[in-house]
C-alpha cells in the first residue's frame, strides 16, 4: 500500500479518509527567542523514560515564546528525507495549532522519502521563499539533507531567520549537512545523528537527545523526533501547550515535567 501525506490531510490509497480526520492549522506571529550561551541539563522524566535524564539541553537565558498568536512553520522536504521525522514534526506542530507549510525543494511537489513513502508538499520552496515564518524546521535523512543543502532559496530563508533572531531547528543529518555547511551553527551547541556528529564544529552537547541553544533546536534521529517536536511546541507556545498536545497522544501520564527539571 502506498501512503501519501498532504499538508492538511492524510490520503491513504484504497482507503477513504473522512474530512473529520484532517489536521487543521492556522497561525499567528511570535515573539523572537533570545539567544543564550549558558546551559543546563533538563530532565525528561515524565513524557519520555524516567530513567533517562539530561536528554534535553537548554540555554539558561533562552526565552520561550508566548502563545499570543498563531504561528507559521515551514517544513522543507527533499527526496530522501526521513519520513518518520518529517511526519512527526508536521503532525505535532499542527496538533499545537500552527499553520504548517510543507515545501518541496525538488522540481515537483511529490517528494519520495528515504523508505519510499511519498509526501505531497503544499508548494515549492521558491514560492515559500517569498514569505517569512515563525519557525523553520529541517527533518533529516542523509540524501534529503543534501537536497536541502543544495536549495539556495532555503539557504537564504535560514540566514534571514537567524539574522531576524527567529527560531530555526534541524535534526538527524540536517544540523551537520545543512546548518553547519551554511555557517548557521557558529557559536552554537548542537547535536545530530551519531553518524554525522563528527561534522559538527562543537560536538560537546552531541550526546543529548535534544539541544536548545537560544533560538536553535537540534536533535538526533527518528527515535527522538517526538521529543524534538514537542520541544518546538514549547518554544513557540509554552510548556502548557506542549503538555496539552502530549497528553492526548498518551506520551506519558506525568507530562508536565518533560521540559523542565
Amino acid at each position: 500500500m502506498q501512503t501519501r501525506f498532504r499538508s492538511a490531510c492524510c490520503v491513504v490509497h484504497g482507503l477513504p479518509v473522512s474530512s473529520s480526520t484532517r489536521c487543521q492549522g492556522r497561525a499567528h506571529s511570535p515573539t523572537a527567542l533570545r539567544q543564550g550561551l549558558q546551559y543546563r541539563s533538563v530532565s525528561c522524566r515524565g513524557v519520555f523514560a524516567k530513567s533517562q535524564r539530561n536528554r534535553i539541553v537548554r540555554s539558561r537565558s533562552g526565552l520561550t515564546m508566548t502563545a499570543s498568536a498563531t504561528k507559521t512553520v515551514l517544513v522543507p522536504l527533499g527526496n530522501g528525507t526521513e519520513e518518520m521525522e518529517a511526519v512527526t514534526i508536521i503532525d505535532v506542530m499542527r496538533r499545537a495549532g500552527a499553520a504548517v507549510t510543507v515545501a518541496s525543494v525538488e522540481s515537483d511537489l511529490t517528494v519520495k522519502c528515504s523508505r519510499d513513502v511519498k509526501i505531497v508538499a503544499d508548494e515549492l520552496i521558491s514560492h515559500a521563499a517569498k514569505r517569512q515564518f515563525d519557525l523553520i524546521v529541517l527533518p533529516g535523512g542523509a540524501p534529503g539533507s543534501e537536497a536541502l543543502k543544495q536549495s539556495n532559496d532555503l539557504r537564504d530563508l535560514l540566514h534571514k531567520q537567524q539574522s531576524d533572531d527567529k527560531p530555526y531547528a534541524a535534526m538527524c543529518a540536517a544540523p551537520a549537512v545543512v546548518l553547519e555547511a551554511h555557517g548557521l551553527l557558529k557559536g552554537k551547541k548542537a547535536t545530530a545523528h551519531p553518524a554525522f556528529v563528527s561534522k559538527l564544529t562543537d560536538s560537546s552537547a552531541a550526546e543529548q537527545r535534544v539541544v536548545v541553544d537560544g533560538n536553535l533546536v537540534t536533535s538526533r534521529g527518528p527515535g527522538t523526533a517526538l521529543e524534538f517536536a514537542l520541544t518546538l511546541v514549547e518554544q513557540l507556545y509554552g510548556s502548557e501547550k506542549a503538555k496539552e498536545v502530549a497528553v492526548p497522544m498518551v506520551v506519558n501520564d506525568n507530562v508536565g515535567s518533560f521540559m523542565h527539571a
